[in-house]
This record gives structure tokens, C-alpha cells and sequence, in this order.
């Protein structure tokens, strides 16, 4: 008999809500176990080895990725070709974090003692805590689940999504210890959307011979001139060290020629705008594009720590980076 379309959603609705529960479920099996794991891992001279079987060297891999992309170095090893000549890439300063639901994975039990030759800690995510697994590691980490999702209660469904928010607990708990910064996750995203909005304004701006800049004394033919020339619509006013003294815009120009001025005739220093809006260079890009709409400006001048002027960063290379 063919089952209803109704039954589906049935089933995906126990289902979810079985998988939720082995997650929340996570929550009070933790304990200082879980501390001395991220002190380990904190302290580990080397990389971080994961490594599983099956199913579980699935959710290794992601958890390899996740340690990796949040400032640890990391990488899947499988098992069973560890102990046919991969073990070589395993050192004593090295952490080998282990997932085995039932703690007697035979090519992982055969690991433990390379691992313990080697010199190399041990931490193990088991959903027995009895097992052989979780009693020769360092540190065990309980992840026992009441029943998996699959309706036979057969297929790794619910314990693998609970070791895989346990390893998700770990790596960020990690990470935050390491003091992991949003410009460190950028250093490591350059691709994407994520790199893109992580990106710092010293990668964008305009600096060096790009940078238009004049003197205060500079005549305004020349002050059109460079900003014609540098194409930004906009020049620096700086000292002769460099120092930010103002900022004339295309704008500036237009108003003072509406008022009848004899605008050839000045300086720059005449029609600037002392105080402009400026930035340091490690500001994320993301963060200038929100103070160019706030203050309805299309560039933001980029100044060092005392006070000279180092880019000009406008409105048009955050729209080539795509991140708006």
C-alpha cells in the first residue's frame, strides 16, 4: 500500500523534531569535561587531526572545516587509512579529536595506540561513556542521544547531528578563547560574500600617487586639476607633512561659483572644509559604506594615527565589490 503524501510530513516532523531534541538534549550532559577539551585544544602546539568512520567521518570533515575557518589549524585524517601509512602526518605536539557514536569503531580503537606511541592528546566525542574509546582518551565528551531519528532507529541520523553541534560547541568556544576577531575570519574568507563584507577599507582605498591631495596655499586651477585628474571628485588638503587640514569637493566648486565668487582667484584653503569625515585604515568596509549613508557623503578619507592623510575611499569601489 502506497503511503499518503500526509505520512511524509509526518515523518519529517519527527524526524525534526527528534534531531532537536538529541541537540537540546547535549545541553545538561555537558560539564568540566567540556572545559579541559577547549583547554586542550587551546593549548595544542600542533594541528587538529579529526578523524571518524562512515557517517561520522562525514560530520569529521565538517568539523575540520569549522576549526579551520575559525583560526585552528585543522584536518581530516580516516581512520583506516591512518593505520596503513597515513599515521605519518600525525606529530606528538598534534590534538586528534575522535567521533565514534558507539566508542568501539575497530579502525579507531586501532588508532588509539598509534596515537598513544606517538605522544599525541587525545580527545573523544562518544555517545557511551563507557566505551573503549571514551576511557583511553584525555578527555571524553558524552554526545549520547535516546534514539536516532531514522524510524527503525537504525540509521545515523540524530547522533550525527549531535556530534556535529558538539564539534560546532567546540571549535567556536575555541575560538572565542583564542580571541578570534571579525578581521581574522576575513584574513581567512577572502572569497564569498562573507570576505567581501569582511574586508578592510586599506584593501579599497585610494593611497600613494592615487591619493589627490594639495596644499592649503595651492591656486584653484590646480585644485581642479586634481580632482579632475585623480577622478574622485574630491581632493585632500594637507600639510606639508601630510597632515589632514581639510577637504574640497565638486560640490564645493559648484556652490562657490553659484555665489558669484572670483573662484580662480582663491586657494584652497579658502573654500575647504576643515574636519571632514575620516577613518582609520582598519575599519571594515561595511562599516564605512554605513557612515557614507549616514552622513549622505560619497568618499570618506582614510587618515593614520597622527593625523595624516593615507587613501580616500569612495562610494563606487564598495559597489565593484558587490557586497551592496
Amino acid at each position: 500500500m502506497t503511503p499518503e503524501p500526509q505520512d511524509s510530513l509526518h515523518i519529517a516532523r519527527q524526524v525534526l523534531e527528534t534531531e532537536a531534541q538529541a541537540i537540546l538534549g547535549l545541553i545538561p550532559q555537558l560539564s568540566e569535561s567540556f572545559v579541559r577539551a577547549v583547554d586542550v585544544l587551546h593549548t595544542c602546539q600542533g594541528r587538529v587531526i579529526v578523524s571518524g568512520m562512515g557517517k561520522s567521518g562525514i560530520i569529521s570533515h565538517k568539523i575540520a572545516a569549522t576549526l579551520s575557518s575559525t583560526g585552528t589549524s585543522a584536518f581530516f585524517l580516516h581512520p583506516a587509512e591512518a593505520i596503513h601509512g597515513d599515521l605519518g602526518a600525525v606529530r606528538a605536539e598534534d590534538v586528534v579529536l575522535a567521533l565514534s557514536h558507539s566508542g568501539e569503531t575497530a579502525e579507531l580503537v586501532r588508532l588509539v595506540e598509534a596515537i598513544r606511541r606517538i605522544g599525541a592528546r587525545l580527545i573523544v566525542i562518544s555517545g557511551h561513556a563507557d566505551s573503549t574509546l571514551a576511557q583511553a582518551a584525555d578527555v571524553s565528551l558524552s554526545c549520547h542521544v535516546a534514539e536516532e531519528a531514522c524510524p527503525l532507529n537504525l540509521a545515523p541520523t540524530a547522533s550525527t547531528t549531535a556530534s556535529l553541534a558538539m564539534g560546532d560547541a567546540l571549535a567556536l568556544a575555541l575560538s572565542r578563547r583564542k580571541g578570534f576577531r571579525a578581521e581574522d575570519f576575513a584574513s581567512l574568507h577572502p572569497g564569498g560574500r562573507l570576505g567581501k563584507k569582511l574586508m578592510k577599507v586599506e584593501s579599497l582605498m585610494h593611497a600613494g600617487d592615487a591619493l589627490p591631495a594639495v596644499l592649503p596655499q595651492t591656486k584653484m586651477p590646480d585644485v581642479i586639476h586634481e580632482i579632475t585628474n585623480k577622478r574622485l571628485g574630491m581632493t585632500c588638503v594637507v600639510s606639508d607633512t601630510g597632515q589632514l587640514l581639510g577637504l574640497v569637493t565638486d560640490g564645493d566648486l559648484r556652490r562657490h561659483l553659484t555665489q558669484g565668487s572670483a573662484l580662480l582667484s582663491q586657494t584652497a584653503n579658502d573654500i575647504m572644509t576643515p574636519r571632514p569625515v575620516t577613518i582609520p585604515r582598519t575599519v571594515l568596509a561595511v562599516e564605512a559604506l554605513r557612515l557614507m549613508e549616514e552622513r549622505k557623503i560619497t568618499s570618506v578619507i582614510v587618515v593614520a594615527a597622527d593625523g595624516r592623510a593615507e587613501g580616500v575611499v569612495h562610494l563606487h569601489d564598495l559597489w565593484r565589490t558587490e557586497m551592496i
